[in-house]
């Protein structure tokens, strides 16, 4: 299927929520907001946010809808329209952070808070009101909500977690007249992600949702948290560059549907690069320095990378060489040389597999099947690899699979 430049969400979607929402409320449809949350893709700087590496990344037209009105007390209700059930909170109880909530069953630790969301999908929600409670903000209004996400999508390795996040905090923040900037909403989805849920990942996502313009790559510093927006040429000239058509962005869904905080590897990536910047500090004399790859001087790293384990010698490759090719990737794309640009992402995807040792056989398989394709300029996975699906740069009207257009948001 192959979707055309339809601006989203349609006024059909958004008025549906709206809809949902009075009949929740009884309320009337005009007195509901909405917040448009879109997923994003990474095409270069894949696993080196948690780093502080520079990363890119745009947002696409599908993503999140929350509708929402102002609940008038402190009660939050919440209802899906991909989740049964109902999520009620009320703002005024103090959240404890999720992973930190253990029940222990003689040896083994079991997350009591895990078990109980597998009726209840509110986490994301409740995260949002951690991470405001926590930076002092004054929340004392709830919320009415309808949530939804574009059909199809879960799962997808889109980042929908974060843009779901995202969503909740700006819903509570407009209830409650808070004035937060897109900077510091960045920094309270961290917070969601890395405190309350546990999961050891960057800021790439939340970045994206809050930080892209359409038509353009926006490109993030993690360390420094600078960032920019980079248009590519026009069409045209993009063509007489490469002597191909305009790209599409296409997504290769493998099916598979994996909770990533409930997964171990990714931490335990993000462990061992700790590891190695640790050991490289130390051997450069600048171990009193956060180990974080990124405090390590690429000469310190070419110096010192012999006394690395194998492993950690892995890790620390993929970190340096993928900062790399995001630099490279930016100067290909702002000349509109998409061919080259689409190598650099095949290449990160390469390392993110011999490298990062991220991903499973059936999103390897897809990798290179896509690879196999004439007119794919580059592919790799969308997220971390263990499920989801594959992006690549392709050829307009080359490849019969599902495109998506870059989004207007």
């Amino acid at each position: 299927m192959k979707m055309g430049a339809s601006s989203w969400p349609s006024e059909t979607e958004l008025g549906e929520v709206r809809k949902k929402v009075a009949e929740m409320s009884g309320r009337s449809a005009e007195e509901v907001r909405v917040v448009v949350s879109p997923y994003r893709i990474c095409p270069l700087g894949a696993h080196i946010d948690h780093q502080g590496g520079t990363v890119s990344a745009m947002t696409i037209n599908k993503g999140i809808l929350l509708g929402f009105i102002p609940s008038g007390n402190s009660e939050v209700w919440l209802e899906s329209g991909q989740f049964h059930g109902v999520v009620r909170f009320r703002v005024d109880e103090v959240q404890y952070p999720r992973h930190a909530i253990r029940k222990n069953d003689n040896s083994h630790a079991i997350d009591s808070f895990q078990v109980h969301e597998e009726c209840n999908w509110g986490t994301y929600a409740r995260g949002a009101l951690y991470a405001l409670q926590i930076r002092g903000n004054n929340v004392t209004q709830g919320i009415i909500g309808f949530i939804c996400g574009s059909t199809g999508f879960d799962s997808s390795g889109l980042s929908s977690s974060a843009a779901v996040g995202v969503a909740y905090l700006l819903a509570l923040e407009t209830a409650n007249n808070l004035n937060v900037t897109p900077t510091e909403n960045i920094e309270l989805d961290r917070i969601i992600e890395n405190e309350y849920l546990g999961l050891r990942n960057g800021i790439l996502d939340q970045s994206a949702i809050l930080l892209s313009s359409y038509g353009c790559l926006t490109c993030m510093n993690c360390k420094t948290k600078e960032h920019k927006r980079i248009h590519p040429p026009k069409s045209h000239e993009i063509e007489e560059s490469t002597g191909k058509k305009a790209y599409k962005i296409l997504l290769a869904f493998s099916g598979l549907k994996y909770a990533l905080p409930n997964n171990p590897g990714y931490n335990r990536r993000v462990a061992e690069c700790m590891e190695a910047a640790q050991t490289l500090l130390d051997a450069s004399g600048k171990g009193d320095l956060e180990p974080l790859l990124c405090n390590v001087e690429v000469e310190a790293y070419r110096a010192h990378k012999y006394k690395l384990e194998p492993n950690l010698a892995r890790r620390a490759e993929h970190y340096f060489s993928e900062n790399m090719r995001v630099a490279k990737g930016l100067q290909a794309w702002a000349c509109g040389n998409i061919g080259e640009f689409g190598k650099l992402i095949t290449a990160s995807g390469l390392s993110s597999i011999q490298n990062y040792e991220c991903g499973c056989e059936p999103l390897i398989q897809l990798y290179d099947i896509l690879l196999e394709i004439p007119g794919v300029f580059g592919a790799r996975f969308s997220g971390a690899g263990f499920r989801g699906c594959c992006l690549a740069f392709v050829e307009a009207n080359s490849c019969m699979m599902i495109v998506i257009e870059l989004s207007s948001f």
